[in-house]
């Protein structure tokens, strides 16, 4: 197949999307044929795709079996995911019909930056001191902070992000406990810093920020139990996945006040309303409307990934992920159920079936 002559339909567009894609796409490696939806991809619009050579995809559409089937049987062979996460596929449903290609990496730069701004904000209070400010109001009674240099923050997960925050956090002079899975020694003695137990961290942080990647054993890992073994007055910020933290329990910690703070980009119900526009209507999610009314809480709708430079990386990973199937037959991005119980076969035959 010429390349010049694939068609692509890109769910879930958004202005930004269309801004990229169309950018990137006049390199002469690509040159495709995008066509671009602003709903999701569901059981009403997956009859949409026939005809279409790919489907490209972005966190929030649910695809499940149901749509995995449809898929298949419209010709698709392979779905692009133009994030690095995947729990909205079904991936044992895509097994041996469709084949699912992610971003793995894209700007550790900038979801690590905007943690760092979520715990400034928080601690000095910016978003209230705008809101103050711009209402001729210049007092700062309320808005009393503390200094990062000396504190404790616990990083959980030290990939490329976590990683990032440390070296950030650590030139304010904080001292930095992290937890990982499987953790990197020689980051540490380069960098000073001390792997601990998840215990250790609750108990001495005064910050705790969340780099890991969801996975089953982790879900809530941040609910009563965990807090109360907490700080009184500890910030928490999750950038990563929003079921790491059970909300309800959040909450309640901080109607206590045993947590001080809370920064959140991802929140465990998102789907609903994150990167839409509600502000003409009522939210119908009580939890997310009691999160929201905490003057010590920041939340921002899943865009610490949301950079120019993470953007264009997102994008030329994608259509090259869609390039090198079509005429190479690789996959180098490829994931399946297969990968995370490490029975892969990619190693053998460039792809997973």
């Amino acid at each position: 197949m010429q390349h010049g002559k694939l068609r692509i339909i890109l769910f879930d567009a958004k202005p930004y999307d269309q801004e990229f894609f169309n950018k990137i796409n006049q390199d002469p490696r690509f040159g495709y044929e995008i066509h671009y939806i602003t709903g999701h991809l569901t059981d009403d619009t997956v009859a949409l795709t026939a005809g279409f050579d790919c489907v490209c995809v972005f966190v929030n559409d649910d695809v499940n079996a149901s749509i995995i089937n449809k898929l298949y049987e419209n010709g698709i062979r392979i779905l692009a995911l133009r994030s690095a996460g995947y729990n909205n596929v079904d991936l044992d449903a895509a097994y041996g019909k469709v084949h699912v290609v992610r971003v793995p990496a894209y700007s550790p730069y900038a979801i690590a930056e905007h943690t760092v701004a979520l715990m400034l904000s928080l601690n000095r209070k910016i978003h209230r001191a705008y809101i103050r400010t711009r209402e001729n109001n210049f007092t700062i009674n309320g808005l009393l902070g503390f200094d990062m240099h000396g504190k404790t923050a616990g990083v959980i997960g030290t990939g490329k992000i976590g990683k990032m925050v440390i070296q950030i956090l650590k030139g304010f002079g904080m001292k930095i406990l992290a937890f990982d899975v499987y953790p990197d020694f020689k980051f540490a003695e380069q960098t000073g810093i001390e792997y601990t137990s998840l215990d250790t961290i609750y108990q001495e942080s005064d910050i705790i920020t969340l780099h890991c990647p969801l996975t089953p054993e982790n879900v809530h890992m941040i609910n009563a139990d965990t807090i109360s073994r907490m700080k009184k007055g500890v910030m928490i910020i999750n950038t990563g996945r929003g079921k790491l933290i059970n909300t309800r329990d959040l909450i309640a910690a901080l109607k206590e006040k045993k947590v001080g703070f809370a920064g959140l980009d991802v929140y465990e119900e998102e789907g609903d309303y994150f990167f839409e526009d509600f502000s003409a209507e009522p939210i119908s999610d009580d939890v997310l409307v009691r999160l929201l009314s905490f003057p010590n809480v920041l939340v921002t709708s899943h865009q610490a990934f949301f950079t120019r430079e993470a953007i264009e990386k997102i994008t030329e990973t994608t259509l090259e992920n869609i390039r090198l199937y079509f005429e190479q037959n690789q996959l180098p991005n490829e994931i399946c159920y297969r990968c995370s119980e490490g029975r892969c076969i990619r190693v053998t035959t460039g792809h997973c079936f």
